[in-house]
């Protein structure tokens, strides 16, 4: 396996930028996954490094040595398309096979690899098979099989689950990632489903717009996001805000006032900011607490209830709803007036700027 630098590379269309000076390494068996809202140039990227789009400006090193203008064949890269690319015509073996005798592979050691292929992605009963035959999931396992049979030195996919139904996406979600761990691969994955990022990254890298606005491991950017846009886009519900008046701080935290006069206290370093200060305050679902009186009140506007959680979705006196994540049991009902509570230590606090206040105790998962 290898690895990948990114130094500087930029990407323009006409008169456009693109992908805006991006650094980046990725080390041998990474499993990086590049996240994103659409038209942040995530999968623009991924073909840079595939070779399939110009180099505006900047260095692509694979295992150190620059390729900007080696061909994609001869990369040593192999790519994964959401649309699976498969030839019709082909049976599942002869599309897997296709590649390698092109390459000139013996007969023999082709064979050999594909069946080993097909052995551990479990596509041995549909060799024979054509694409038109098979399921999406089997379709994508014929898509995968043929990356791996060239033994690359690094795995590209682009949004390669996006035509999948949801039980079938969170089924190849576990399959790809022991595939990922079987093979000691390098990975990059582009996707627009932070559930994906979450679930299968060593590393994700949030772009929007062209520029990096944070690269960590999944509980890194969970619990320390970098700005308001990583902390809207990473999670599932997404985290909650609250308007705040920013009152003072020091190096044990900063107290805020929020829109019913209370005062709150955060674990957050001030970056010195002036008394007075327009900031918002963000709290995960999980993180709020009900209760029937007290500060913060709304009325209950829906209610999901999904088994082992619930949902509550409050709409507060401003407009704005708010999620909180519950016990499955909780006998909340709708149009019923509540209170919410946040505990400080799960508050996070956001300058005018969008940055983040920086915590004065990391979460010890997220180190």
């Amino acid at each position: 396996m290898a690895t990948v630098e990114l130094k500087n590379l930029r990407k323009t269309y006409l008169t456009e930028e693109i992908i805006k000076g991006i650094s980046l390494s990725i080390q041998e068996r990474e499993f990086v996954v590049f996240v994103g809202p659409s038209g942040c140039g995530k999968s623009t990227l991924l073909r840079m490094i595939a070779g399939l789009e110009d180099i505006t400006s900047g260095d692509l090193l694979i295992d150190g040595q620059r390729i900007n203008d080696v061909e994609p064949g001869k990369r040593g890269l192999a790519m994964v398309f959401q649309s699976y690319a498969l030839y019709p015509h082909m049976n599942v073996y002869r599309n897997m096979e296709f590649g390698l005798k092109l390459a000139g592979m013996p007969e023999a050691e082709r064979r050999a690899k594909i069946e080993h292929v097909a052995r551990t992605l479990q596509l041995e009963p549909y060799l024979h098979h054509k694409p038109g035959q098979l399921s999406g999931g089997q379709r994508q396992r014929v898509a995968i099989g043929r990356a791996i049979v060239r033994s690359p030195k690094v795995f590209l996919f682009d949004e390669p689950l996006s035509n999948l139904d949801a039980a079938l996406r969170g089924q190849m979600r576990v399959e790809l990632s022991a595939l990922h761990r079987k093979l000691d691969a390098t990975t990059i994955y582009v996707t627009h489903d932070q559930v994906e990022a979450m679930t299968m990254a060593d590393k994700i890298v949030v772009l929007q717009k062209g520029v990096v606005e944070q690269i960590g491991s999944p509980l890194e950017l969970y619990h320390h996001p970098r700005n308001l846009f990583v902390a809207r886009f990473i999670g599932s519900p997404p985290m909650n805000f609250f308007p705040a008046i920013f009152q003072g701080g020091d190096s044990a935290g900063s107290s805020v006032q929020l829109r019913d006069g209370s005062t709150l206290y955060v674990p957050v370093t001030s970056p010195g900011l002036l008394p007075g200060t327009k900031v918002t305050v963000g709290i995960r679902p999980e993180h709020v607490e009900l209760t029937s009186s007290g500060p913060n009140s709304g009325v209950v506007e829906v209610i999901e209830r999904l088994g082992a959680i619930t949902l509550v979705h409050v709409r507060m006196p401003e407009g704005e709803i708010i999620v909180v994540q519950t016990d499955g049991a909780v006998l909340t009902e709708v149009e019923t007036r509540v209170s919410l509570t946040l505990p400080p230590k799960n508050c996070h606090l956001f300058a005018p700027d969008g940055l983040a206040f920086e915590a004065c105790h990391r979460h010890p998962l997220a180190a």
